[in-house]
């Protein structure tokens, strides 16, 4: 029985050991540098067909029905708005992210649906949405954390093709201003360009169409202040190599010689030299989900900047599963083809970080 005793007593006194070891390490970590909330996480993610179950007369979305040809049932719905609420929390790793521009959502009830129907119902999150003219009914959104950032202006720039190009809807680009805790103004554009339906030659004048149109809404933003804080995230459906970045948009991809009043594209830097992608097309990855930001962002002497170590892909073990037609993995998404897979979405997001002085 003494025996017994002895043992019980060693067993506890380990048992306390290893809880103090762990509470202590715990501690250091919420204590160290990167767990201190000494920066601004700000991500992008295209959620691939976030619909509703309900049949909108005036939108092309009877497939996104229970009675339509995907089967899009109730369950399925609170699925998927499952999938982005864990995807949201798992980028904000110790912190939810101030920002998340979305893509490919239907309206504001899904919007609305998320933030009421997970766990993010205990954020502070608000939405900025306006209803655009796509066929299919897809917007793009942002979410804020309103505790954190103050919108002072947000509306749609309405895409309307020239004669040349031709007939059809697309998407809007967001455009939202607003200040942090700090007063630091921020511009946000959240875009989701012409898809490449159709091939990427025949559909490309319309993204440079898009790009042109952005590069007029940044130009007016830099004659009224050329140290503007502008940030440019979402799907653009080219790459950061192609003509619409490039030539249209006119970003830089090198980071020397900084100037305030020009962007830079992040989204080269980890296509090109980091070697990353959101999303993977017979069998290769690249970056079509990007993050561009003003050179004044670059600028690490000012209150708030990043750098292009602080852009990042978020690749997580749970949103990848192993490509079986081709080498490696590929993204966890909700569909393929036709059929019901359950996962995430057929894109990674992307996401930056905002240091503050």
């Amino acid at each position: 029985m003494k025996a017994f005793s002895y043992y019980l007593l060693y067993f506890f006194l380990i048992f306390f050991i290893v809880s103090c070891v762990s509470e202590r390490k715990f501690v250091d970590k919420i204590q160290s540098p990167e767990f201190s909330k000494s920066s601004y996480r700000v991500m992008f993610y295209n959620v691939e067909n976030l619909f509703d179950t309900m049949d909108d007369p005036e939108k092309n979305d009877n497939e996104f029905t229970p009675e339509g040809s995907r089967y899009w049932s109730e369950y399925r719905y609170k699925q998927k708005l499952s999938n982005i609420y864990k995807v949201i929390v798992a980028v904000g790793e110790w912190d939810l992210p101030i920002l998340v521009g979305l893509s490919e959502v239907e309206n504001r009830k899904v919007l609305e649906d998320l933030l009421n129907f997970t766990p993010l119902y205990k954020t502070d999150y608000k939405i900025i949405h306006y209803e655009s003219p796509d066929a299919r009914g897809i917007d793009v959104a942002l979410l804020y954390r309103s505790e954190l950032f103050k919108p002072i202006n947000h509306k749609p720039v309405r895409v309307v093709w020239p004669a040349s190009i031709g007939k059809g809807t697309t998407r809007d680009i967001l455009y939202v201003s607003g200040t942090t805790q700090e007063g630091d103004t921020l511009h946000i554009f959240v875009n989701h360009w012409p898809s490449r339906w159709g091939g990427q030659m025949e559909t490309e004048e319309k993204r440079m169409f898009v790009a042109k149109l952005l590069k007029t809404q940044t130009d007016s933003i830099f004659k009224l202040n050329s140290f503007a804080n502008i940030i440019i995230m979402g799907d653009l459906n080219d790459y950061p190599t192609d003509r619409s970045l490039l030539e249209s948009l006119k970003t830089n991809t090198s980071f020397e010689k900084i100037k305030s009043d020009k962007l830079y594209n992040l989204s080269y830097y980890l296509q090109e030299v980091k070697k990353l992608g959101t999303h993977k097309y017979d069998g290769q990855w690249g970056i079509l989900d990007q993050i561009i930001v003003s050179g004044t962002l670059l600028d690490t002497t000012r209150n708030i900047y990043t750098t292009p170590d602080n852009a990042h892909v978020f690749s997580p073990d749970f949103m990848l599963e192993p490509d079986e037609k081709y080498t490696g993995k590929r993204v966890n998404r909700t569909y393929i083809g036709y059929k019901y897979h359950g996962g995430y979405s057929d894109h990674l997001p992307t996401y930056v970080d905002l240091k503050k002085k």
